[in-house]
């Protein structure tokens, strides 16, 4: 391949990857067609693109970027699958079709500039928090005193509350009730 055909793969790999941050790597080597062709529209309909990468010309594209922690896993024959909401979603998507499809690997990942390598390491993230769930976790725990808090001040309140009531109900009905004291 000549200098300038390499150089416009790079440029291309820069503008198809523009804005991602996090991405994962896998290799359908040994993947019959009708399960890649059925992957990639699994995938797509999930809005997760994958892209087959040259690795010296991805490793290249991606230097200045936070995907050159990809580098190390990017060996033999690889493809970048990205989109989603975050790379976890694309982590358990994943995770999901390489029980299914035979011969996927799930090579690695990165998130937030942090590797995940092999497929325990994508296994691993995919078990990660989503953005929203990460945000909902900390809402409840940020909201959680408060909820203990009004639990404790209401408690006592809701004992005397019931006596009070106890009392007016033995009133209406005319029974005596016990003076205090």
């Amino acid at each position: 391949m000549s200098k300038a055909v390499k150089e416009l793969l790079v440029r291309d790999y820069k503008a198809r990857l523009e804005g991602v941050q996090d991405a994962l790597v896998i290799s359908v080597r040994g993947v019959p067609a009708n399960d890649t062709n059925r992957l990639r529209l699994g995938l797509a309909g999930k809005s997760i693109r994958v892209t087959v990468v040259r690795n010296a010309l991805a490793k290249r594209a991606f230097a200045d970027s936070s995907l050159a922690e990809l580098a190390p896993v990017l060996e033999g024959p690889s493809a970048l699958a990205y989109g989603a909401e975050s790379v976890v979603d694309v982590a358990r998507e994943l995770v999901k079709w390489a029980k299914e499809v035979q011969n996927l690997e799930l090579k690695g990942a990165v998130l937030d500039g942090q590797l995940f390598e092999g497929p325990a390491g994508v296994e691993a993230l995919s078990k990660f928090p989503t953005r929203e769930e990460a945000v909902a976790q900390a809402v409840t725990l940020v909201l959680s005193p408060g909820r203990n808090l009004m639990a404790q001040i209401k408690g006592p309140g809701a004992r005397v509350a019931g006596l009070i009531k106890a009392i007016e109900e033995k009133l209406e009905k005319g029974e005596a009730i016990a003076k205090a004291g």
